[in-house]
């Protein structure tokens, strides 16, 4: 069963870039236009992982990672990028 996005609440990319895990305690990332939490994962830790940073959309990135999408799930959903 697909969650229903519509109810996340919406976020510009500049609200979304004030969560990249220096400017505030929470570290989110967007992928086709749902924004997870993920914080909670070591390996954001420091707003970065890899060659990526927090709190941008990462749609076009995935593509070069060495996973796919299901990483997503994972994370809570906490938001739509607008």
């Amino acid at each position: 069963m697909t969650p229903d996005t519509s109810v996340l609440p919406p976020y510009t990319r500049s609200q979304l870039a004030l969560r990249n895990g220096s400017d505030r305690d929470e570290i989110w990332c967007a992928y086709q236009s749902i924004i997870y939490d993920v914080s909670a994962s070591r390996l954001w830790r420091t707003g970065k992982h890899y060659e990526h940073w927090a709190g941008q959309d990462l749609t076009a990135e995935l593509a070069d990672a060495p996973h796919a999408d299901w990483v997503f799930a994972k994370f809570p959903m906490v938001g739509r990028l607008v």
